[in-house]
């Protein structure tokens, strides 16, 4: 007689010898891939529909695997490196963006990308049409396809139900469920302890990943260099740009009180006692922090787009507008610059810097020369319009030609996420990459799409 254990038990079974035979054809084309195809146990449920992860395992239904396999078993082995690349890209760790629909389709349609992309053996099945000709539109339109920026241009198609559909049945493979980010909590609560340990442990493992890709695969083609991109971005530390830009701050002495100095006490006892004598006066001068002096140059190529530079200088002007950062009069130059400078405007007030932002237009659109904007500032310094000149933001895809002699001030190039090519940066200069996965799209960016859906396509 069959027991409801003895059940349980082929289940475990049958799903382990699947999973393990999945996991050893992936292996021997992506070898690289050894750490976190090794991450995940396997759990049997019936409560999955049909597979998902919690970051810990890989659970799935035992029919619907058995389903699967028997179709093809290299669809068994793309949905395992399905939830693979959800976990090495931190998915699953990352709260739902503003449409939670569209944000859980870009995760599935970024991951299923890269698994096209890579046309391993072990993965290679046949597609429709309608998902090459997607992907080559959203190419148009963004050229690095992860889940961040497949979302925003998501948010500028608005695709209706039907399309929404269409495109959950290409692309979706998996239940979302179990993903740590979306499980339930009272609001502004803590992550959980065991969440943070287990994004510790898939950020670890997708920095070996990377460091394994670097430095035994550089004979690879370019379906691993595309996964290696990715990885390299979702690796890279990020920054407060509100606190790098106050690193360009001087110490500077001005008039005012110094609270930490001054005793309000003795200085009151002193009135009082004597009239007008004071036993203690405070202290005139204090050494505080200031933005003065520095340039931002923003380059107008034409793979630099408008909302990405307005999304840059609204930020900077937010930092500016600090009071503690933020002097009565300052001096600032805004240059537009593509081969040749463009447009030089001077800012001396938080008033003129609100005035440009509201009146701002990109100029140019033509290709990239970093020199001529070094040589324009090295020219404002010799005729003394910059007395301490701090520092100099350059705003670019990075897809130049780069001064090789550092200037006498400090330099920083500020990359989006989204596109950049940072490669040839000097030694000598900062870099910055602002990520734009926070940065919601707002109604009025729909005219910069007009994204052509692949059914109107001739």
């Amino acid at each position: 007689m069959t027991t409801e254990e003895d059940i349980r038990n082929r289940f475990v079974k049958v799903t382990d010898e699947i999973l393990s035979g999945s996991r050893n054809e992936l292996y021997s084309d992506m070898h690289y891939l050894g750490l976190a195809l090794s991450a995940l146990s396997f759990v049997p449920s019936t409560d999955i529909d049909p597979f998902g992860t919690d970051g810990r395992s890989l659970i799935v239904h035992p029919k619907a695997l058995a389903d699967l396999f028997e179709k093809n078993r290299r669809l068994v082995n793309r949905v395992y490196l399905h939830e693979i690349y959800h976990c090495l890209f931190r998915h699953i760790f990352k709260p739902a963006k503003r449409s939670k629909v569209y944000w859980m389709l870009a995760c599935d349609m970024a991951v299923e990308f890269l698994i096209d992309d890579g046309d391993y053996r072990s993965t290679r099945v046949a597609h429709s049409g309608y998902r090459a000709r997607l992907k080559e539109a959203l190419k148009k339109k963004t050229p690095v396809l992860n889940a961040e920026s497949i979302y925003r241009q998501l948010v500028l198609m608005a695709p209706d139900r039907y399309e929404v559909a269409q495109m959950q049945a290409e692309f979706s493979v998996d239940d979302h469920s179990r993903w740590p980010a979306l499980q339930p909590k009272e609001q502004n609560s803590p992550i959980p302890p065991k969440t943070v340990q287990l994004q510790d442990r898939w950020d670890d493992i997708s920095k070996k990943t990377q460091t394994e890709m670097e430095s035994f695969s550089t004979g690879q083609s370019k379906k691993d260099g595309d996964f290696l991109e990715q990885t390299r971005v979702e690796n890279r530390q990020r920054y407060d740009y509100r606190s790098f830009l106050r690193k360009f701050a001087v110490l500077r002495e001005e008039m005012s009180v110094d609270p930490d100095t001054f005793d309000y006490v003795l200085y009151t006892f002193g009135l009082e006692r004597y009239g007008n004598m004071p036993l203690i006066e405070p202290q005139e001068f204090r050494e505080v922090k200031k933005i003065d002096e520095f340039v931002i140059v923003i380059d107008v190529s034409m793979s630099v787009s408008g909302p990405l530079v307005e999304t840059f200088l609204q930020e900077t002007y937010s930092v500016l507008s600090e009071s503690e950062t933020y002097l009565h009069k300052v001096n600032i130059r805004i240059l537009q610059c593509d081969e040749k400078i463009l447009s030089d405007v001077k800012i001396t007030s938080q008033k003129e810097l609100r005035e440009y932002m509201d009146h701002f237009e990109l100029k140019g659109q033509g290709g990239t020369d970093f020199r001529p904007a070094f040589d324009y500032v090295a020219e404002l310094i010799r005729r003394k319009e910059f007395l301490n000149l701090r520092g100099l933001l350059y705003f670019t895809d990075g897809k130049g030609i780069y001064p090789k002699k550092k200037p006498p001030y400090d330099t920083a190039f500020i990359f989006c996420e989204e596109s950049y090519e940072d490669r040839n940066v000097p030694p000598w200069a900062i870099k910055l990459v602002l990520p734009r996965e926070d940065l919601e799209v707002e109604k009025e960016d729909l005219k910069e799409s007009q994204f052509v859906w692949p059914e109107q396509q001739t």
